[in-house]
């Protein structure tokens, strides 16, 4: 075996990017980041393994040399040190096995998957509310789909959208309790679906405004305020209200706002950005915006971070109208079918909608943007009272 030890305290703290060998298969990696990290080299049945100890800032030179020679040892009994930390973190599993532990760790395993690291709490919520109430302090392994149709009964007509994440983040929960080694019922939720039977819950779709009326609400909404512009910029825009609400000076260059994919529905942890095209009378209302601009957003709350989602909903309760900010897009979407001849695809793309296979997409090398600008230009014009109620035309 190579001499131990090779490192110092100090060349640890001062080594520049790349790989730093210690010994005995004891490597530092500094990456260009900034970021450290220790990691183990050995041989095991002749196949080189690769085990992480954990990050620099985490674990000292000294920890790291003790974590070293623990699974040196474990390779020379001819054990795979690797599987041999993941047969450990089992058997601890094993000794607390609660669903609320192990849901926990699911929860944990995943959050590089969500939004934010899930720090918003909407991927556990459903489990930490209706779920965990009831069976937080029982062993996984005993839970039977008599306990999740006990403890998912009470909202499974009344809140069933909850109770469908509910369920699903259930399932997930399960799945990864088995690859903990536990030994778990996979189909304890299906079954609790067949237990519960069919929701009765009719959804209902939100209400929205006839796109005649549109020119009437948007001449009231006079105010230079938060709110009149960021419901003004969704009704111009047919976006959503979450890029209104985290709308910031550098997604707009020009006449096109390039809305982040981590801010669009459906396109969460993947790659493609949404462009949305600019009327006139959108860069005029982003002008009188500029003024409240905070941190770089365009609307930001009055003590911390951007307006809340219900905000705009909030003014038209206080006015007791029916519809409800989400509804313009289908405002939008009507005038479109209506009064343009604009393509399927082309109007589906206003609304940010996917259209087509995946072979049409992927074939596909355009995002209509200039026909889109043409017919958001048109629906300001309505929205403002200066339409010609012709019949829009791209040709």
């Amino acid at each position: 075996m190579r001499a131990l030890h090779r490192l110092s305290a100090a060349e640890v703290k001062n080594a520049g990017p790349g790989k730093h060998a210690d010994g005995g298969g004891l490597w530092l990696h500094k990456r260009d980041d900034g970021g450290a990290q220790w990691f183990l080299r050995v041989t095991v049945h002749g196949r080189r393994r690769e085990m992480g100890l954990g990050r620099l800032s985490d674990v000292s030179l000294k920890e790291a040399r003790l974590e070293a020679e623990r699974w040196r040892a474990i390779a020379r009994e001819g054990k795979d040190p690797i599987k041999e930390r993941d047969r450990l973190k089992r058997e601890a599993a094993r000794s607390d096995n609660t669903l609320r532990t192990v849901a926990t760790d699911a929860f944990e395993a995943r959050k590089a998957e969500l939004r934010g690291d899930g720090k918003a709490g909407r991927w556990f919520s459903p489990l930490e509310l209706h779920v965990l109430p009831k069976l937080a302090r029982v062993p996984v392994e005993e839970i039977s789909q008599q306990d999740i149709k006990s403890a998912l009964s009470p909202i499974w007509h009344s809140k069933a959208d909850t109770a469908r994440k509910a369920m699903n983040r259930l399932s997930i929960v399960m799945k990864h309790a088995a690859a903990l080694g536990l030994d778990v019922d996979l189909q304890a939720t299906e079954k609790a679906k067949a237990l519960l039977g069919k929701s009765r819950h009719k959804p209902q779709n939100i209400a929205s405004m006839d796109w005649r009326e549109v020119p009437a609400f948007y001449e009231t909404l006079n105010e230079p305020t938060v709110t009149h512009l960021a419901l003004r910029l969704l009704i111009l825009t047919g976006a959503r209200s979450k890029p209104i609400r985290f709308l910031s000076l550098d997604q707009i260059d020009g006449s096109v706002w390039t809305i982040p994919a981590e801010l669009m529905k459906g396109r969460e942890g993947k790659t493609g950005d949404f462009r949305v095209p600019l009327s006139t009378e959108v860069l005029a209302v982003i002008e009188l915006a500029k003024p409240h601009s905070r941190d770089g957003y365009l609307f930001p709350s009055a003590r911390k971070g951007v307006i809340s989602d219900a905000t705009m909903s909030r003014l038209m309760e206080r006015r007791e109208l029916p519809e409800r900010p989400h509804g313009f897009r289908s405002s939008l979407r009507t005038w479109l079918s209506e009064t343009t001849d604009a393509p399927h695809e082309v109007a589906e793309t206003v609304m940010a909608h996917t259209t087509g296979s995946a072979v049409e997409r992927a074939y596909r090398r355009t995002d209509f943007l200039e026909q889109r600008h043409a017919l958001l230009e048109r629906w300001a014009d309505h929205v403002t009272g200066k339409g010609t109620g012709k019949v829009v035309k791209l040709a």
